[in-house]
């Protein structure tokens, strides 16, 4: 199994179970990222960024690993329309200045991947949307020459977002003079309505069923003693070991299935108190001590 790097900080939690999945998968098959990028026709350089938590993968990318896999697509690519909205609203946020990353798209091709199938370009996830592209910037400056098409669509979203502040100040100049005539005050300029923040999407809820059976406690999620566990990783087995570090008092924080810092800390205190080679990383021995 990999030994992956952490995820940003600032990666959304939804984008961030998306990544974990597609880690999983990809550990799963056994194959490498050149083997990977053969298979799906994407290049080995974006499946780093995929996998890194830097791009988000286009649709057809999980599907594709979804094919190679083996796995059903249906529910993946549930995790991944979910993770889209959130990624699209950060794009929509993000400073202008990683203009200059658009320009390096246009470097010569020696700088580019060597001998990798090219990347199809992004398209409409959802019906009137604008396609999903990868972020434009230091990170991404040998990305292929199709992610020049972000900073058009970056100027795109610019000018409907322009579009839309006027006709909203026309319409309210309307109501505005409407109630003059009728003799009523005016609002000031200032109240017009804030912008409506759409609430994060919600994550897998767990419910912690702790019972003991033939000596071995269980919390219902799973009944593993031997799946390796580590920051990053998602998934029942990862909400098995929460409920059952929160069992013997070392708490992991919200019982979500995602394995992350304050998981990784209740997992080294645990080791410590049990005598075990303290690492933050589950398996079979720290399986024993959980269910112990």
């Amino acid at each position: 199994m990999s030994r992956w790097k952490g995820l940003p900080a600032e990666l959304d939690p939804s984008t961030r179970n998306l990544v974990v999945r597609l880690r999983r998968l990809k550990d799963h098959s056994g194959l490498s990222l050149r083997q990977l990028a053969a298979r799906t026709g994407y290049s080995t350089s974006s499946w780093e960024r995929y996998l890194g938590g830097r791009s988000l993968p286009p649709r057809e990318a999980v599907e594709s690993l979804a094919s190679v896999t083996g796995e059903d697509p249906t529910r993946l690519l549930a995790v991944w329309e979910v993770a889209a909205e959130a990624w699209s609203g950060r794009t929509a946020t993000a400073p202008a200045a990683p203009v200059a990353g658009a320009l390096r798209a246009g470097a010569p091709a020696g700088e580019q991947d060597q001998g990798q199938a090219p990347e199809p370009a992004a398209e409409t996830g959802r019906a009137g949307s604008i396609g999903l592209v990868d972020p434009v910037g230091p990170a991404c400056a040998g990305a292929e020459p199709a992610r020049g098409r972000a900073f058009h669509v970056a100027v795109a979203a610019g000018v409907v977002a322009v579009a839309l502040t006027a006709s909203a100040v026309v319409v309210l100049a309307g109501r505005v003079g409407a109630e003059d005539v009728r003799g009523t005050a005016a609002p000031p300029a200032s109240s017009a309505a804030p912008a409506t923040v759409s609430p994060p999407p919600d994550l897998p809820a767990y419910t912690c069923r702790v019972e003991r059976i033939d000596g071995l406690w269980y919390a219902g999620q799973s009944t593993t003693r031997d799946a390796i566990l580590a920051n990053g990783y998602a998934g029942p087995e990862v909400a098995e070991a929460q409920c059952l570090l929160s069992r013997a008092g070392y708490s992991p924080g919200d019982i979500d299935g995602i394995f992350g810092p304050v998981t990784e800390r209740a997992v080294k205190r645990l080791q410590a108190e049990a005598d075990l080679v303290v690492d933050g990383i589950v398996g079979p021995h720290t399986w024993g001590a959980l269910r112990g």
